[in-house]
């Protein structure tokens, strides 16, 4: 899984400002801070309590703890590693600014408990991205939690690309807060790990707050990935737009939990939320639970969720224009993840994750390009 990753970063540079932790560990070798825009501080977590307690301990979120969660609350305990990310009220950030986490190579498993914070202030815009990978073979724990403030008129653009080894066992909690015409956008792209579970939960506090929960999921083998999401709006006039999709090959199993709350007062609420998966194999199994619980009269909120097999009729229709059954099938699974993918605004980060899909694919589909020229 780590290889697809690597190649696609050395075809792709996302951005010059970088972050990495080998196992916990900072890297200053592979890391890249040199070039921080004015208004911005990247630091990790370690150096951040000593040169800011205060401030780290008024972010740190203690209300999902009230919920019995666990692997918060061990996260909590145990935290060792993490970034903070802040940016200026008026700061606009133009080129994505990346964290990564590798971990496995070790002799006996370990386990990590990565915990997060970044705030964007009043009218602030950054692009963050964040890689999860596996160095190699072997089993390893990672128990991240993540918290976001997105300050009044300010937008975040938060991408997520999970490829941990086949071993590994992948929990990530998000914990966001969204402020008044505030912009938060996500993407959680998973194609590795033996169980990969993330998360989110969106608090939109301000009129005109909108946030846009999408991601996409490949999974073969036995592997198994989750993706629950929550979303209060809080006030009114707000906007929440959900896409889900996955592809499920062998005995793999994929779940998705999304729920859109609607409290007291929250006039004038617009929610969307779709999931839907693909079965390659007879065995592979989608679970999936829309959620919408409303409290107040004018809205309009809708969800929906469907699983099925590759269409027979359109791979007929490419087998009888000359196309391989295997390309066939390839580019039918690509145009079905591509729907969920024309969520992400970003231009890069959307082609660095079609690559990851590319060659995530049961067979070489390389030639697709080759063959609608010729």
């Amino acid at each position: 899984r780590s290889r697809g990753l690597g190649d696609v970063y050395k075809r792709q540079t996302l951005n010059q400002i970088r972050l990495v932790y080998v196992n916990g560990i900072i890297r200053p070798d592979l890391s890249n801070l040199t070039n921080l825009p004015d208004g911005i501080s990247f630091e990790p977590l370690t150096q951040a309590l000593e040169n800011d307690p205060e401030f780290i301990e008024s972010q740190l979120s203690t209300e999902e703890l009230k919920y019995d969660q666990g692997f918060s609350a061990l996260n909590a305990a145990m935290m060792e590693s993490g970034t903070v990310f802040r940016v200026a009220k008026g700061v606009q950030v133009k080129e994505p600014i990346e964290i990564v986490y590798m971990n496995g190579g070790t002799d006996a498993p370990i386990i990590r408990h990565p915990h997060n914070v970044f705030v964007l202030e009043a009218g602030s815009q950054a692009t963050l991205v964040m890689r999860h990978a596996g160095i190699a073979t072997g089993a390893y724990f990672n128990n991240a939690v993540t918290e976001i403030v997105v300050g009044d008129g300010a937008i975040l653009k938060h991408y997520t690309l999970q490829t941990d080894c086949m071993e590994a066992i992948h929990l990530s909690t998000v914990n966001v807060r969204v402020g008044k015409d505030a912009t938060y956008e996500t993407f959680n792209f998973a194609i590795g790990g033996r169980l990969s579970r993330t998360e989110t939960r969106v608090r939109l506090e301000g009129r005109g707050a909108h946030c846009n929960l999408s991601g996409a999921y490949m999974m073969r083998g036995r592997e198994h990935c989750d993706n629950i999401t929550i979303v209060d709006h809080l006030v009114p006039d707000t906007t929440a737009r959900e896409v889900f999709k996955g592809v499920l090959d062998d005995e793999a199993r994929g779940v998705f939990q999304g729920k859109l709350i609607v409290h007291k007062d929250a006039q004038r609420t617009n929610g969307h939320q779709l999931s839907r998966a693909l079965l390659l194999s007879d065995r592979a199994e989608m679970d999936a639970k829309p959620e919408l619980e409303i409290y107040a009269d004018d809205v309009k909120c809708s969800h929906g969720a469907t699983t099925g097999q590759i269409d027979e009729n359109a791979l007929f229709y490419l087998r009888s224009r000359g196309v391989p059954e295997a390309l066939a099938r390839n580019l039918l699974i690509q145009s079905f993840i591509a729907e969920a993918l024309e969520e992400i605004s970003d231009e890069k980060v959307r082609e660095a994750i079609t690559s990851l899909v590319v060659d995530w694919l049961p067979a070489e589909c390389f030639l697709a390009d080759e063959w609608v020229q010729a």
